[in-house]
């Protein structure tokens, strides 16, 4: 088999997007995706990220390739783009926020703004295939960062009426802000 065979299938699961992580997992060296590139069988996006070009873009691409070009294994969309994604709030971030946890990023990604917040297992979730922090999370992330009261009030009320806070986090949360 190919490394562009047997990268297809994570491609297909991360929005037409491989790293160097990938290829190594699967015992490939970095320099085989680079040749791919060379030959434009893969489209190189940024350090150690590069995408199948014939898989279709979609509006959620930009997100996964924050998370993917940091290189932490426990990238997360954060803060205000987790309050984006979740849909709680009129909110509309111009840079996309990840949290990296420890893991050290050497370098700057574009229209990405690094965080390094721990988080516990109970903190993480998904939306569309993307690792992003809970609803929960998200609020609090917002109140530590002074996000604008009214959006914070609409983001509360909108999980309220979602159900996706419990009472005792719902007290919590209007107690902080």
């Amino acid at each position: 088999m190919t490394l562009r065979t047997e990268l297809w299938p994570i491609a297909t699961t991360q929005y037409g997007f491989v790293t160097t992580q990938d290829a190594r997992e699967l015992g490939f060296s970095a320099v085989e995706l680079a040749k791919l590139a060379s030959r434009e069988k893969l489209e190189r996006v940024s350090h150690g990220l590069y995408r199948f070009p014939e898989l279709p873009h979609t509006e959620r691409d930009d997100y996964m390739r924050a998370v993917l070009a940091t290189g932490a294994p426990d990238a997360i969309l954060s803060h205000d783009t987790a309050l984006l994604v979740h849909d709680l709030c009129d909110i509309n971030p111009d840079i996309i926020h990840v949290n990296i946890g420890k893991t050290r990023v050497r370098r700057n990604i574009a229209g990405v703004q690094l965080h390094s917040d721990h988080l516990s297992p109970r903190e993480r979730s998904w939306w569309e295939g993307i690792p992003v922090v809970t609803v929960l999370a998200a609020i609090e992330q917002g109140i530590e960062t002074k996000v604008p009261r009214h959006l914070l009030h609409q983001a509360i009320e909108t999980a309220r009426a979602r159900g996706q806070l419990t009472a005792e986090e719902l007290i919590e949360l209007e107690s902080n802000l």
